[in-house]
């Protein structure tokens, strides 16, 4: 028996048996984990919940419509959930722009000034941006003089430094010269689809990794590719088809109630005090033994599984703290928006995604409209957001005005994200834990990143790959991604 088999207490027999793992949550840190696993052999099961695949970036039915609950969409240097959409056979139904192109509409500004863009040129680093910034309507020309010399600034930031942690990236920018317009004109309008927060209230540390790695790392770095079919289709049925192809046992609408670690049983059934023995999974009308379980499920959740010593504050997780995102749907009897998508100013309209392809729908047009750090409205009735957000559309579609709104809904995630504020870093476990065996993975774990499907890859790699080191199993399939990552 090897050193790693030794310092993770598997029983005598265990180089004679297949590895076998339990996989506690079915998104795509879970999915991801799952598939890590079995790709090196091990045999892995996979429990969820809920009856469906992919966590809160699904999809479900209201009548003719495949709805996504909420729009995602991720960047070219997002390469372990790229990873991820290659491992399902999914890269072609979520591509990327060939360039970076973010239209943005200032519902406040004179006509002639109300379009402006976000874009990238083929130049190197960060003269990429340098054509967009000199020409962004949206800003004087002392604003974006200003906003040059801070992302300088930004870029020579080091990233793993703790301290930078602890620092508001609101009161950095200001530190660096950035008025409110600015702020909200620019950073916060990346900011806050990133980070689901304003810069007031987002860890430097994290800010500044969205920036650096997003728009300052390589010139097609910050290019946007989102699904053209329901997220459904990618994180639920292309994602059970190749868990079911690499052996994984699926198993969804089961939810575990507990894990624990008990000794070996002898054969009068007893059990040793020690923790030499193997895991076990309790759902109901079944016990699943195993010698890795990955927990990938939300940090109250994990708070609640964790057995006793697995981690040496565990009532850190419940300070994690979260943030909701409110979703509005609006399906219109005719084409209001010739754009695919837009950033919007001066509005309570975020960002709006024409949905109308993947969603099904036949006639007129349906747009989507994600609306982040939305703790102020998340509880309001339909009727409320109908009054204020059809007018709103309005501004900044003239189209329609004159079309006729077949449907409106909404959807809420009250927990969408955690929260990004200054000091989260520290709260951010790792994926092992001090229990041998036992490890973690979502998008809330120490990746570095925000809570974004990128984080939860990663997440569920970093949790794989620990696994496996334990185990003895082979991990040459992980460093070629780990390479693209890094």
């Amino acid at each position: 028996m090897n050193d790693a088999t030794q310092d993770e207490g598997l029983d005598a027999d265990s180089a004679s048996r297949p590895a076998t793992a339990v996989v506690v949550g079915g998104g795509l840190a879970g999915i991801t984990a799952a598939l890590a696993l079995a790709d090196a052999g091990v045999r892995v099961t996979l429990l969820e919940g809920r009856p469906r695949l992919g966590g809160l970036a699904f999809s479900f039915q209201r009548d003719a419509l495949t709805v996504d609950n909420g729009q995602h969409v991720y960047l070219r240097c997002c390469t372990a959930y790229r990873w991820f959409l290659g491992r399902v056979d999914g890269a072609d139904l979520a591509p990327l722009q060939a360039r970076l192109d973010v239209p943005v509409l200032d519902a406040g500004a004179k006509p002639g000034r109300r379009l402006g863009r976000i874009g990238r040129t083929a130049l190197p680093v960060p003269l990429h941006l340098a054509r967009s910034l000199a020409t962004y309507p949206h800003l004087s020309l002392a604003e974006r003089a200003k906003v040059g010399r801070a992302a300088l600034a930004l870029k020579r930031l080091d990233l793993a430094d703790p301290a930078l942690d602890t620092q508001s990236f609101g009161g950095w920018l200001a530190a660096h010269g950035q008025s409110e317009r600015a702020i909200e004109a620019l950073w916060d309008l990346v900011g806050v689809a990133t980070l689901n927060a304003v810069a007031g209230d987002a860890s430097l540390g994290l800010a500044a990794m969205v920036f650096k790695t997003g728009l300052l790392s390589a010139p097609g770095a910050a290019d946007i590719g989102w699904a053209r079919v329901p997220l459904g289709e990618l994180h639920d049925r292309l994602a059970r088809k190749a868990l079911d192809s690499a052996g994984v046992r699926t198993e969804v609408r089961t939810r575990v109630t507990s894990i624990s670690r008990p000794g070996p049983i002898h054969q009068d059934g007893s059990i040793s005090p020690h923790e030499n023995g193997r895991w076990r999974v309790q759902v109901p009308g079944e016990t699943l033994d195993a010698d890795a379980v990955v927990l990938a499920v939300p940090q109250r959740e994990a708070h609640d599984l964790l057995p006793e010593g697995a981690l040496d504050a565990p009532e850190r997780l419940l300070d994690i703290g979260t943030v909701p995102i409110l979703n509005i749907h609006v399906v219109y009897d005719r084409k209001v928006l010739s754009r695919p998508f837009f950033a919007a100013l001066g509005s309570p309209v975020q960002w709006v995604f024409d949905r109308t392809e993947a969603s099904g729908l036949k006639e007129g047009q349906y747009l989507a409209l994600s609306q982040s750090v939305a703790q102020d409205e998340i509880d309001e009735p339909v009727s409320a957001l109908r009054e204020r957000y059809l007018p709103e559309l309005e501004r900044l579609l003239p189209r329609a005005r004159d079309a006729a709104v077949q449907d409106f809904f909404v959807t809420r995630e009250r927990t969408a994200t955690f929260a990004p504020a200054p000091g989260v870093g520290r709260l951010r476990p790792g994926a092992r834990t001090e229990a041998p065996g036992l490890y973690l993975a979502g998008a809330w774990t120490a990746t570095g990143w925000p809570a974004t499907m990128e984080s939860a890859v990663r997440s569920g790699v970093s949790a794989a790959d620990a696994a496996l080191d334990a185990l003895g199993r082979p991990r040459d399939h992980l460093v070629e991604l780990f390479e693209e990552a890094a």
